[in-house]
């Protein structure tokens, strides 16, 4: 059928990589066309289809998919995939998931996902970013106290009380630390100042972006609450990360 042909009382994408699969719902509640479009020809297919309801799965590329639906028109709604599985008919395929979802689109209570702003994607990745470096500054800080420890030399817990007497360390207890061992941990060091160093322009980032963000800073002004919250649990709570 001509996907022109209006109208239309929703529409489900199955978001994938390179391929979309599109299924439309008739207002007669039956379907009016199933298709297959490249991701490139997103907005030159949707530019010819009348608005409607635009249902898709929370994912990856949904919040972008999302924001350029709406500025076509469309009424983009982004669906957690436990609320579209019990409408899903016969075998799991795309076109199959492309129809639960279009149905799913339309229940009148149906709990959907906000639709973030690029501020809001760039907040989340920064965070997703500065989380994975305090990991590794972690592993690396405990693989440094680890190989001391083999060496038989032992440093009070806490990662600035290492960061203070590891130059001495291995500046005045050679003797102990073969010249190869020496080498690793001294590697390992740097390694930790530069995690340091990108953390630091990472949490900068983020404190740039929490100043503009709304959900940022109604929580950073709650009494008592608001100051003591640091700018990484702030990011995380108004992107949901946490």
């Amino acid at each position: 059928m001509d996907t022109t042909t209006p109208p239309f009382a929703s529409i489900g994408i199955d978001i994938g990589k390179e391929v979309f699969h599109i299924v439309g719902f008739g207002t007669d509640g039956k379907i009016a066309f199933r298709r297959k479009i490249k991701r490139l020809a997103l907005a030159e297919t949707f530019k010819k289809l009348p608005p409607c309801v635009v249902g898709m799965e929370a994912c990856l590329s949904a919040h972008f998919v999302s924001r350029a639906l709406r500025q076509l028109g469309h009424e983009p709604r982004i669906i957690p995939a436990i609320y579209v599985k019990p409408f899903v008919k016969g075998q799991k395929n795309d076109y199959n998931d492309a129809e639960a979802i279009a149905e799913a689109s339309l229940r009148p209570n149906l709990r959907t996902v906000r639709e973030k702003t690029q501020d809001q994607l760039d907040l989340q990745a920064c965070h997703r970013v500065r989380s994975r470096l305090v990991s590794r500054r972690t592993a690396t800080i405990n693989q440094i106290r680890a190989f001391l420890i083999e060496q038989g030399i032992a440093v009070r817990t806490g990662a600035r009380a290492l960061r203070n007497s590891l130059p001495a360390i291995l500046k005045n207890r050679k003797d102990e630390i073969s010249p190869r061992m020496s080498g690793l941990i001294a590697g390992l060091y740097e390694d930790w100042i530069l995690l340091d160093e990108r953390i630091e322009t990472i949490a900068s980032e983020i404190e740039k972006i929490s100043e503009k963000e709304a959900n940022c800073q109604r929580l950073m002004s709650v009494p008592g609450i608001g100051p003591l919250i640091s700018t990484a649990v702030v990011a995380a709570i108004g992107t949901g990360e946490a």
